[in-house]
């Protein structure tokens, strides 16, 4: 590319009309094309808006703190003020619902309503990343719509699921564990073993021999946890086999990662995190969600 920068500036382009800045790159002459009006009177604008908007709000930082602005207005504050005002509208529901024992919410309408109220609200924002938005669970996440439950389904064990957790490492969680059996038993025998667990659920034939074989190994090594009839241990956190609902999935090759990994999903403990009332609250929307027992 040939430049040949400084010829007559005054000149004019002869198709478009401006005059051009005097350079040229291979014949191309540049246009000296001004800006519109309305353009720079905008830019300007924007320049006189950001200085008098450093000298209203905060903007700049100090050495160890930083301007207040005119107004010493700060979007923090305003939401604890949000924060604040909107507890006290909350407060007399609250203090309902504390006052209320968990089996009479449920009884009494009005604290139904307010219950489920701020439950919603609580869930969306503390269990739905977990849950999904309407509590359908996902792989490795309970679905709270069916009456299939890993702790229990009733106000109290809800209420303690919710509060303490499971493997939290709040002592008063749940600690079931589902633990590896790998390292214990030979790939033949775990794939038997999956075999009967999947005909405790109808999926599979229950008199073929590898069945058979799986439920000899079920009865010595799982049976603790799940019971003979594979029906589960709320109190262990053992799930039900024979119900068809699956946390994990229910394809032999998961069950067959089960055994073989174990399995340990954690659920945090939200004591301390939410007040008691938002807990209480949140107990009676998910035992409403449709699985309650």
């Amino acid at each position: 590319m040939v430049s040949t920068a400084h010829k007559n500036p005054n000149a004019v382009d002869p198709s478009s009309g401006p005059g051009t800045t005097g350079h040229e790159w291979d014949g191309i002459q540049e246009l000296n094309t001004p800006l519109p009006r309305w353009w720079l009177w905008t830019f300007y604008a924007t320049i006189l808006w950001a200085i008098g908007y450093w000298v209203v709000y905060p903007a700049w930082p100090l050495v160890s703190n930083y301007t207040n602005g005119l107004t010493g207005w700060h979007a923090r504050s305003a939401v604890v003020e949000q924060i604040a005002e909107l507890q006290k509208l909350r407060a007399v529901s609250s203090a309902k619902l504390a006052s209320v024992p968990l089996e009479e919410i449920e009884k009494t309408p009005e604290l139904l309503s307010l219950a489920r109220a701020e439950g919603r609200v609580a869930f969306a924002d503390n269990c739905a990343p977990c849950h999904g938005a309407g509590g359908a669970g996902a792989k490795g996440y309970p679905n709270l719509n069916d009456d299939d439950w890993i702790w229990g389904g009733t106000l109290e064990q809800i209420s303690a699921t919710i509060t303490h957790g499971a493997r939290s490492g709040d002592d008063a969680g749940h600690q079931g564990n589902m633990m590896p059996f790998g390292p214990m038993l030979t790939k033949a025998e775990i794939s038997d073993t999956a075999d009967y667990v999947l005909s405790l659920s109808g999926s599979v034939p229950k008199d073929t021999p590898a069945v058979k074989k799986g439920a000899e190994i079920f009865a010595t090594n799982c049976s603790a946890c799940h019971g003979e009839d594979g029906k589960g241990n709320q109190e262990l956190g053992a799930r039900n086999l024979t119900s068809g609902i699956w946390l994990y999935g229910g394809d032999k090759a998961t069950i067959v990662q089960t055994i073989t990994n174990g399995r340990g999903g954690v659920m945090p403990a939200w004591s301390g995190r939410l007040p008691d009332t938002t807990i209480k609250a949140l107990t009676v929307y998910v035992h409403t969600l449709g699985g309650g027992q």
